[in-house]
């Protein structure tokens, strides 16, 4: 199972965060937090496992075809009340 990791900023943080909002960055320097913010973001990443993987892609997959077969039926219930409706009988 992946690990739960909690993401809540502490004080440090956001006393860091105030402070690097109170004073005013070059274009380069905002790039380089930006990166730097976004490595950090990245080494949070936790891959799943190859059990963990094909498990979310079944689910996927089978909520896809119930999702595609619901529509579909509901294009044909709808198809065929307007037929009705219209006068042109059942289409199928």
């Amino acid at each position: 199972m992946a690990k739960n990791v909690t993401d809540e900023p502490s004080e440090d943080v956001v006393a860091n965060a105030k402070a690097e909002r109170a004073t005013r960055r070059s274009p380069f320097g905002r790039v380089a937090l930006f990166l730097r913010q976004v490595i950090g973001e990245l080494k949070k990443v936790v891959t799943p496992t190859r059990k963990e993987l094909i498990s979310y892609t079944a689910v996927v997959l089978v909520f896809v075809i119930i999702m595609m077969a619901l529509v579909s039926g509901l294009d044909l219930l709808f198809g065929t009340v307007v037929a009705y409706v219209f006068g042109d009988g059942p289409v199928g």
